[in-house]
């Protein structure tokens, strides 16, 4: 990819200062990971490591659990993601109102006591309220 320089952040105070070389490596499974680790930062111009404790880390979190999610198949290419950081929290621009009066899962209740769907809904929308209902 032609990265020249990278900075890592990571959770793991332990790991981090190992990896400094401020701390001494004493559990023998992580041995061979820290060689490699040493093998891969000599491709690197420049490379730092940078401690983040887990109450900062929310976003990578989500990029992990999101790289959990998407399954790319080889030869796929992927597009940026763009992300957009909000000025509000989320909970502050939730609903308040529903068009209908209704709350959200009112035809998901309306099925599990009467197997009823709403007037007019097609099998897809049955379906996927048979699937919230389970």
């Amino acid at each position: 990819m032609g990265i020249t320089k990278l900075k890592v952040f990571g959770d793991s105070a332990l790991i981090i200062l190992q990896t400094v070389g401020e701390w001494k490596m004493r559990d023998t499974k992580l041995v061979p990971y820290h060689e490699c680790l040493k093998e891969i930062m000599e491709e690197f111009e420049g490379i730092s490591f940078e401690y983040l404790s887990r109450s900062h880390n929310q976003f990578v979190d989500a990029l992990a659990t999101f790289s959990f999610l998407l399954q790319v198949t080889g030869g796929v290419e992927v597009e940026p993601l763009k992300i957009e950081v909000l000025m509000k929290l989320a909970y502050c621009m939730v609903v308040t109102e529903e068009p209908d009066g209704k709350q959200w899962y009112y035809d998901i209740i309306r099925y599990i006591q009467r197997q009823e769907f709403p007037e007019g809904t097609i099998p897809t929308d049955r379906k996927y309220i048979m699937k919230m209902a389970s």
